[in-house]
């Protein structure tokens, strides 16, 4: 039976993935979470014992990695790598996690991964490359040059770096990706759609860094699992491939539709400071990864993608009510 190692699988997208795997393949995974704010082990709750284990440690730790990847022994046996520090603003306050686990850490993942020959898969995002023009026709590829722009994208710009040399260098199996922004369940309230959403549920107003101008290209948590799963299993090593479903919207569309989808005057939003440095418009170009590996989302309705979303986080109060003063009381210090 194949065995997974997903670090950072106890985080939004990583919990997703760990659970899309189970449900879609018969392989054990083990989840290597630090379990940091981020992480939520209600994400991980209900997984079948018999396949599936948490680890609590570090990506940057050698002496924890190593003997998870030295486990890997079977020839279709992989590693995942979603563990990062993910949050642009707090990467604006403080950026030594983000050189830690996104860069340290990687490099430790690779060495392990070299010394026993385990095939990796590594996870980046869009960010990378910068951003474009709000009336740019253009989107990223493969082949864009990278002009990251926070201390969080320039970590992750370094991380996906020392894949591609340690591939060339060292003969490292290993592919990558970078995906656009990513919605769905179980994503933390500090995060644009959540925290939009629980403020509405807690009956408060949302708010708009800006004017809202600013454009993402939105992809259901779920399609970003099915596309690395497609790569994992089929992908070219020393290859990158973007995923995306073509899902760009303005951050005023997404504000106004969550009022709309919850009954409000779609006009009901605060606008606050902007983030320094904010990023104008991405989007992906994932074609490759559909003509190449045959990948499709089943996500295409944003609309019907975020309805399921804000219901979701209707029925999770419980899960993230408890953090939610705390989250508003830093943006508040901050004017946001």
């Amino acid at each position: 039976m194949q065995q997974v190692l997903v670090t950072g699988g106890a985080g939004f997208i990583g919990s997703n993935f760990v659970h899309h795997l189970i449900a879609a393949t018969d392989a054990r995974v083990i989840v290597l979470d630090k379990m940091t704010y981020a992480a939520s082990p209600a994400a991980l709750e209900g997984l079948p014992a018999d396949r599936f284990r948490l680890v609590v440690g570090d990506v940057a730790d050698a002496g924890t990695v190593g003997p998870l990847v030295a486990e890997l022994t079977g020839p279709d046996d992989a590693v995942v790598h979603f563990a990062a520090e993910s949050h642009n603003d707090n990467s604006l306050r403080d950026p030594s996690p983000f050189i830690q686990t996104n860069i340290v850490g990687t490099f430790v993942l690779l060495e392990a991964v070299r010394a026993h020959d385990v095939r990796l898969h590594h996870v980046s995002t869009d960010e990378v490359y910068g951003d474009l023009e709000l009336d740019d026709p253009a989107r990223f590829t493969e082949t864009t040059p990278y002009q990251p722009s926070s201390p969080y994208s320039a970590s992750k710009a370094g991380a996906d770096h020392l894949v591609r040399a340690w591939v060339r260098s060292f003969g490292v199996r290993a592919t990558l990706s970078n995906c656009s922004n990513n919605y769905g369940p179980w994503q933390h309230i500090e995060k644009f759609i959540p925290r939009q959403i629980t403020n509405v549920l807690a009956g408060t107003r949302p708010r708009l860094y800006g004017a809202g101008a600013n454009v993402r290209d939105w992809i259901h948590t779920e399609d970003h699992s099915s596309a690395v799963r497609t790569i994992l299993e089929r992908g070219q090593i020393g290859q990158t491939y973007l995923i995306g479903a073509d899902g760009e919207r303005s951050n005023l569309e997404v504000v106004r539709l969550i009022l709309q989808l919850l009954g409000r005057d779609p006009d009901d939003f605060d606008h606050v400071t902007d983030r320094a440095g904010h990023d104008l418009r991405y989007a992906i170009d994932s074609s490759r990864l559909r003509a190449e590996l045959g990948w499709s989302p089943a996500y295409t309705d944003f609309e019907a993608g975020l309805a399921a979303t804000i219901d979701w986080y209707r029925e999770h109060r419980d899960w993230w009510e408890p953090a939610k003063e705390a989250v508003e009381a830093g943006y508040a210090a901050r004017g946001q």
